[in-house]
């Protein structure tokens, strides 16, 4: 199925994520400056090393495309949702039980690992464009694979490791390269499963 302009049920849906990914941002940047104690400009540096707030951002400026009625392909759909869905995976299942977050910071927590995911998963069901196929799979692991370069990377340089997995100071290199490799091997499982479904999506269309 190719991509099509957005309708209109799929634009207000989409300016409903976008606010919600919006204010979780904004409210992550509230708290997270309230704990750092320093200036703006840091406190973004500090979040832009997160895969959380920057796949929240890409869904923010995806839905900004939408309502901007800007046509978004099937590929880019499914890579957008696999990235979303494995930040409240990871979050969940890993994460959470590290920290208890309290007040706003609460609210930032589940915003950007709870509601924004499910919000995208409902607008990919009900909206996005959809096609069959598994040959793509790699390609929806474009990003996170991105992602994991810039964090060893930003990592080394500056000793800020985001996630407790890929602590290269704590864990040592080898252990940090089996737990990425575990992560790619569960991203490319959902993404494959994301495809599945997103080919029989498009084939009950059809009829």
């Amino acid at each position: 199925m190719m991509a099509s302009p957005p309708s209109g049920p799929s634009r207000r849906f989409a300016l409903l994520v976008l606010v919600c990914a919006v204010a979780s941002l904004g409210t992550q940047f509230v708290v997270s400056q309230a704990q750092m104690g320093v200036p703006p400009l840091a406190v973004l540096w500090r979040m832009a090393g997160y895969f959380t707030v920057l796949t929240n951002l890409a869904v923010a400026i995806t839905m900004l495309a939408l309502v901007a009625r800007v046509e978004v392909g099937p590929q880019l759909a499914a890579a957008l949702l696999l990235a979303i869905l494995m930040v409240g995976i990871v979050y969940h299942l890993v994460l959470a039980r590290l920290w208890a977050p309290q007040g706003l910071a609460w609210w930032a927590d589940q915003g950007l690992h709870s509601l924004v995911p499910l919000l995208t998963l409902f607008w990919w069901l009900r909206f996005a464009p959809k096609k069959p196929g598994l040959t793509t799979v790699p390609l929806l692991l474009i990003w996170p694979s991105i992602y994991v370069l810039y964090a060893l990377l930003r990592g080394g340089q500056s000793g800020f490791w985001p996630y407790p997995f890929i602590d290269a100071d704590r864990l040592g290199t080898r252990q940090v390269w089996v737990n990425i490799a575990g992560l790619e091997v569960a991203a490319a499982g959902l993404g494959a499963a994301i495809l599945l479904l997103g080919g029989w999506l498009a084939y009950r269309t059809k009829d």
